[in-house]
């Protein structure tokens, strides 16, 4: 079964263009999450973003375990990239640079998920 995460923060007044303009050259990250010796421990399933005025939210969802998958996706260029950039556009700045940084942030940022409903199949 699946779970599904969502991060919210706020950009600069005045960047919302910018902002969107660098979801749409967003490339895609690995989806699968591997451990040391190669076996799948995790998968990226679905990332949908959205944008209300200033306010961003990030919502993933993913089958494994949250911490494993998050690591796997820090690694990724095309979110190392896409991170990086965002930054000049953030309300609040941001410390990523190591993992106390990216945790403060990340707590920070989280949403609680309230309902999930999908199709039985």
């Amino acid at each position: 079964m699946s779970d599904w995460w969502a991060l919210m923060w706020d950009v600069k007044p005045g960047s919302e263009e910018a902002v969107k303009a660098l979801f749409d050259e967003y490339g895609r990250p690995d989806p699968i999450v591997r451990d040391e010796e190669g076996n799948e421990k995790g998968r990226l399933l679905s990332t949908v973003v959205f944008m209300k005025g200033t306010t961003i939210v990030r919502a993933v969802e993913i089958d494994g375990a949250l911490p494993e998958v998050a690591a796997h996706l820090g690694r990724q260029p095309a979110i190392q990239e896409l991170e990086e950039k965002l930054d000049e556009h953030l309300a609040q700045p941001r410390d990523m640079s190591d993992a106390e940084g990216a945790r403060k942030f990340f707590m920070e940022s989280i949403m609680q998920t309230l309902l999930v409903r999908q199709l039985d199949e």
